[in-house]
């Protein structure tokens, strides 16, 4: 079973709050969109975006939308920072908690990534200078085993995304991360295309522990762009490097064709990752949520 949820990220990168550039809506807006054009999840957002408790659990059941997953990055290769982010982690599983649907066969999973560094978001899509050293690796899988454990505890599964910017990025730091670690993979295809991977390469690679997919199509030209050009993350999401399934480089039908016939199961969260800018067409993005479900109807009714 495949379900596709949404993400707030796809409205607007709330992390950079209110220097993102155009307005960004509110939970209802971005739970009313998903749920308008069928999709059955979305992913948490910023902590507490959805709500806390109650208000959470009714905000999901009036969008009959349940929670898919929720990215939490932590700085798992610092040993001194990593134990004080660790109330970070425990806040989250607690939302995850509260929002949980009992009787929804698709737990969320709460989504684990590396803060990564200065130097790391001075390079989007890796650098052979920037990484990890095998002291590093060390530390990093013993602080990602103590917070899998935490999230165990919980009663949910962790999956860890593999993400720009960090020190978890590109296909070589995966495969050590994964040899490194039992913690199942977030196989995101926009990022995978930043770090000079092939996401249809990931799913023959990687399959086995993959459990969670990020799908968003990207333009290789703007991406390569921002790589040369030195730019950071904030310049990927400007650019508008992330576009409608079918309007980039991703190979869409056989990206799925793989998923599906290598026997996914989970969440499929939509993600187009973006900053509004003034001036930007105010229904463009509902437009984009409407192709993007559309595109996936072929594979997932």
């Amino acid at each position: 079973m495949i379900e596709v949820a949404g993400a707030p990220v796809s409205f607007g990168v709330f992390d950079l709050g209110g220097s993102a550039g155009g307005q960004l809506p509110g939970a209802d807006e971005v739970c009313s969109t998903l749920s308008a054009h069928g999709y059955t999840g979305v992913d948490l957002g910023p902590l507490g975006f959805l709500g806390r408790g109650a208000g959470l659990r009714e905000r999901l059941s009036r969008y009959g939308l349940s929670l898919a997953g929720g990215w939490i990055d932590l700085p798992f290769s610092d040993p001194s920072a990593f134990p004080a982010s660790l109330p970070v982690l425990a806040e989250a599983l607690d939302i995850f908690g509260e929002g949980r649907a009992e009787n929804h066969e698709l737990l969320p999973l709460p989504t684990l990534a590396d803060s990564g560094s200065e130097l790391r978001r001075a390079h989007p899509g890796g650098h052979p200078d920037v990484a990890l050293d095998s002291q590093g690796w060390d530390t990093l899988a013993r602080n990602v085993a103590v917070a899998a454990a935490m999230v165990r505890d919980r009663g949910f599964e962790p999956t860890f995304h593999h993400h720009a910017c960090t020190y978890v990025e590109t296909p070589e730091e995966i495969d050590r991360f994964l040899d490194s670690t039992d913690v199942g993979l977030t196989l995101d295809t926009g990022h995978l295309i930043l770090a000079g991977g092939d996401p249809v390469e990931g799913l023959q690679r990687w399959g086995s522990r993959i459990n969670h997919v990020h799908i968003k199509d990207a333009r290789v030209d703007v991406l390569r762009g921002v790589v040369e050009g030195k730019g950071g993350m904030r310049d990927v999401w400007a650019g508008k490097a992330f576009v409608p399934l079918g309007q980039g480089d991703l190979e869409v039908d056989t990206f799925m064709a793989g998923l599906i016939g290598g026997g996914y199961e989970g969440w499929l969260v939509v993600e187009q990752d973006t900053i509004p800018a003034p001036g930007d067409d105010p229904g463009l993005i509902e437009q984009h949520h409407a192709i993007n479900r559309n595109v996936l109807r072929k594979w997932i009714p």
